[in-house]
């Protein structure tokens, strides 16, 4: 018998019985159910077992935080429960089942871009390291780049764009390619679809505002014309043709016999799926991105964009709690694509500072609790690092006032970076590393917005527990 075994058969007990759980898996720190009825798990209870962290629900999922001995704790629970362990793709799917439709959206969502965010975040470091050499004047009095003074880096500066326009220039390529691999479908015709949308033959996407409708080159029918423009870096056109083409894919198999499956299914789900996107998704799919791409920029740059800010950087962490937070990745990577930056994810960045602080503060304020050092340590550094759900879920919605001091501090630091119009080049790096995507010259008030995001919710939370202040109960909410 292990250290396991009894926590083990607790756990099962309390969380419904081995009959109301259809799906078990684990990430680097929780057991992950889909739970047939999710009412049958006692939460009370299952908290008061002595491994366990702490406990929320998130996309369909009850998940339950054990720590860095959840690996072994798994193979024990799955072993005594007599339990197949399910791959995370499979414990998603089933978890869709306890979804309502804007969560399974999102989840949806999620799923298209989270493949693309080791991309995203070398295409920002280098972005950001490409600007801090080639555009800020630290030599010679000020007046010159390192990119002017030294032959190296001006090439370094030169060759480091190959990979910055491959990861955003073409990042249609990877949205494509994303959402044949969830759907299940032909991996190697969404990455022909993304291509197709920005070939060099088409005229580039930044070159199509200041051109004129006479420049703008055109395949000719005869009856009909349509424009030769490229979608390079464009978000919302690439998904719609994504899923234009999964679906005709999936809807040809299901009707064409296998004996010829292999040469007419890829021939009629991409040919159409081509000319609609040129003719009908992009046009519609560009228009829209730029609406919304507008909307968000206008808001944070106008005379309120204070408020706004406000808004975002104390609602951004119950975003989190309810998955919603993917949503902000379209919107960046359209802003970016639309005015070469974005001033939204530099607030994200700062939010997760936020909570990585209150956890700080919570650290010093149990500094002689052992047994919770083991969640809120590996907590505080995931959190300064852009992942906050370890902090979020183990510590701060645990005792309440962590989480509201780190919201306020969260929105103090959104406010200093909207106000003075921070930007970032790209999202992908979050935390403290979070400075490195954003542009040269905003990345001194960036650093003030940083002090704000550390100190604010450190002092808030030691104060919060001082005074008494009453538990915030977020967890019912997340839950």
């Amino acid at each position: 018998m292990s250290k396991y075994t009894d926590p083990a058969k607790e756990l099962l007990e309390r969380i419904g019985g081995k009959d109301n759980v259809a799906a078990v898996t684990h990430c680097a720190t929780r057991m992950r159910f889909v739970l047939k009825d999710p009412q049958k798990a006692n939460v009370e209870q299952i908290e008061a077992i002595k491994l366990v962290k702490g406990t929320f629900t998130q996309a369909g999922q009850f998940q339950v935080i054990i720590g860095n001995e959840v690996s072994s704790f798994f193979n024990e629970f799955v072993q005594h429960a007599d339990i197949d362990s399910a791959s995370k793709e499979e414990a998603k799917v089933a978890a869709k089942q306890n979804m309502n439709f804007l969560q399974r959206m999102i989840a949806h969502l999620a799923d298209i871009f989270t493949p693309l965010i080791p991309a995203l975040v070398v295409g920002g470091l280098i972005l950001g390291f490409r600007n801090v050499i080639g555009d800020i004047k630290m030599l010679e009095g000020g007046t010159k780049s390192l990119v002017e003074v030294s032959q190296f880096w001006a090439g370094a500066h030169a060759f480091l764009w190959l990979i910055g326009e491959a990861v955003f220039h073409f990042l249609p390529v990877g949205i494509t390619w994303a959402i044949t691999k969830k759907m299940g479908t032909s991996q190697i015709l969404g990455i022909v679809l993304g291509i197709t949308l920005v070939s060099p033959q088409l005229l580039n996407a930044y070159g199509v505002a200041g051109a004129k409708a006479s420049d703008i080159p055109v395949w000719d029918f005869g009856f009909a014309q349509i424009e030769m423009i490229g979608y390079q870096a464009q978000v919302i056109p690439a998904i719609l043709a994504g899923l234009v083409l999964a679906f005709l894919e999936r809807k040809l198999r299901d009707i064409v016999p296998n004996a010829i499956s292999m040469i007419v299914v890829p021939f009629f789900a991409l040919l159409p799926t081509v000319l609609i996107a040129h003719t009908v998704l992009g046009p519609i799919g560009w228009s829209i991105g730029s609406f919304v791409s507008n909307v968000v920029y206008s808001g944070l740059t106008s005379s309120f964009g204070w408020l706004f800010a406000a808004i975002f950087g104390f609602a951004y962490a119950p975003l989190v709690i309810t998955g919603l937070h993917h949503m902000t990745n379209a919107i960046d990577l359209q802003l970016m694509s639309e005015l070469g930056g974005t001033n939204l994810w530099p607030m994200i960045a700062l939010s997760n500072i936020a909570q990585g602080s209150a956890v700080l503060a919570m650290i010093y304020i149990n500094r002689k609790n052992e047994e919770e050092k083991q969640v809120s340590i590996p907590a505080a550094i995931s959190c300064y690092l852009g992942v906050t759900e370890p902090a979020i879920f183990g510590i701060n919605l645990k005792y309440g006032f962590p989480f509201l001091a780190a919201m306020i501090g969260s929105l103090t630091a959104a406010v200093i970076s909207v106000g003075s119009g921070v930007m970032a080049n790209s999202i992908g790096v979050g935390g403290l590393p979070g400075i490195l995507s954003i542009q040269p010259q905003h990345m001194i008030m960036f650093a003030v917005a940083m002090v704000a995001a550390i100190v604010v919710p450190l002092i808030l939370t030691i104060i919060f527990a001082k005074t008494g202040v009453s538990r915030v109960t977020f967890k019912k909410k997340a839950a």
